[in-house]
């Protein structure tokens, strides 16, 4: 049995997220999500597997532009839909797919892919590194306190609105943290509307804005879920999002939710590995802390990715890199850097370190140091001197973070 590789035409969408939404066990979010989801499809860049009339596999990516250290806004595929039918397994579709997909990130220019995995076990063949962790936590409110700054007087407002109407405000705060943190996303036009998609009205989602000035400063998007047991109420605040542009109104915010009546904990499926609400609660243990992977990445074209970021001390360092997947990536590069800028070209100096393109992806966006991957064995050094330095260089001085997903 054969399977036929091809970009997705408009007439198949329905045909190829059905296969998707079967693999993932997905129910049926209703016309209004499937039209959104729809509406945000690139088409030259999603792909799918066909066996006859089946869709068997699928696989996109958004033409994102994703923060590095230094700044900038480098471009970077979103890879996103990545599914293969449980009737055809083992089969290679998913390295066809991968295959493809690297291919046609390359030939558009873009160094680097990064994707959000439902089972990390499986992108690491493909050259994807995890680059980026997020925390999970429960405060339980009713014996944790928040000891933020002091409130700002009068000069921080806090509004409730109807997501739809702050909308606007949200995204001008998210716009303005986008800078500030490797790994952040510069959301593309209708993002917006995906971030405050409703899908359950038992708890409908709240927006609570934070102002100065007249002026947004912050925002929280969140869902009060309503509980009771034997002693009283024990509801719980579910936040999907909060983001602010100084550390008053994040506090104001935090405080917001701290105090909502007839809850008892703050449940958070996402939020950075240094995130300053831990520095700010009574007791860390009641938050029930838990690490997990966050963003997977993987240099397309090593040389324009290295040279896209800054680097925190100077660095002058030879890189042999493994990259069986995309060999156009295979050899020694010398990276010459510092905060100002950098330059990565191929050269045939001896090596100072041995590593393969994952791990290089993991040590991007500076939230995994060189020293970790050396001490797992995956980084052969040759040059101690120069590595020590290059650990220095790669780090980041903010944790790299993704707020949502893609």
């Amino acid at each position: 049995m054969t399977t036929e590789l091809r970009v997705l035409s408009p007439t198949e969408w329905d045909v190829w997220y059905g296969g998707l939404e079967r693999a993932f066990g997905d129910g049926d979010k209703g016309s209004e999500h499937r039209e959104l989801v729809r509406s945000l499809t690139h088409y030259d860049r999603s792909l799918g597997a066909y066996d006859g009339g089946e869709c068997v596999g699928t696989a996109g990516s958004f033409p994102f532009r994703v923060t590095v250290p230094g700044g900038s806004l480098v471009p970077s595929a979103g890879v996103t839909m990545v599914s293969v039918a449980a009737t055809h397994r083992r089969r290679g579709i998913l390295t066809s797919l991968m295959r493809r997909q690297l291919d046609d990130v390359r030939e558009r220019g873009e160094p680097l892919a990064m994707l959000l995995a439902s089972e990390p076990a499986i992108y690491g063949r493909f050259g994807y590194g995890i680059a980026s962790r997020r925390l999970r936590t429960d405060v339980d409110t009713s014996r944790v306190r928040l000891n933020g700054p002091a409130e700002d007087g009068d000069s921080i407002r806090l509004r409730q609105v109807a997501p739809a109407e702050g909308m606007a405000a949200c995204e001008a705060v998210y716009a303005g943290t986008v800078p500030s943190r490797p790994g952040m996303i510069d959301r593309l036009p209708g993002w917006d509307r995906l971030q405050i998609f409703d899908r359950d009205p038992s708890a409908p989602l709240q927006c609570v804005l934070a102002e100065r000035d007249g002026e947004p400063a912050g925002y929280a998007l969140f869902r009060n879920r309503a509980s009771w047991n034997a002693a009283g109420p024990d509801g719980t605040v579910e936040l999907r999002e909060l983001n602010a542009l100084d550390p008053s109104s994040y506090a104001a915010l935090w405080r917001f939710l701290f105090g909502i009546d007839l809850t008892s904990t703050i449940a958070c499926d996402n939020r950075p590995a240094d995130d300053p609400l831990f520095h700010l609660v009574s007791d860390p243990r009641r938050c029930a802390l838990r690490v997990w992977d966050g963003l997977f990445l993987r240099p397309v074209d090593v040389g324009a990715a290295l040279a896209a970021r800054t680097y925190r001390v100077p660095v002058d360092a030879v890189l042999e890199v493994e990259d069986s997947f995309c060999p156009w990536n295979e050899g020694r590069w010398r990276l010459s850097g510092d905060p100002k800028g950098a330059v990565c070209e191929r050269t045939a100096d001896p090596a100072d370190m041995v590593l393969s393109v994952r791990e290089l992806g993991a040590l991007y966006l500076g939230g995994t140091s060189l020293r970790e991957l050396e001490g797992a064995g995956r980084v052969r050094t040759l040059s101690p001197a120069v590595v020590e330095t290059a650990s220095l260089a790669f780090g980041s001085d903010v944790a790299p973070w993704v707020p949502h997903d893609f």
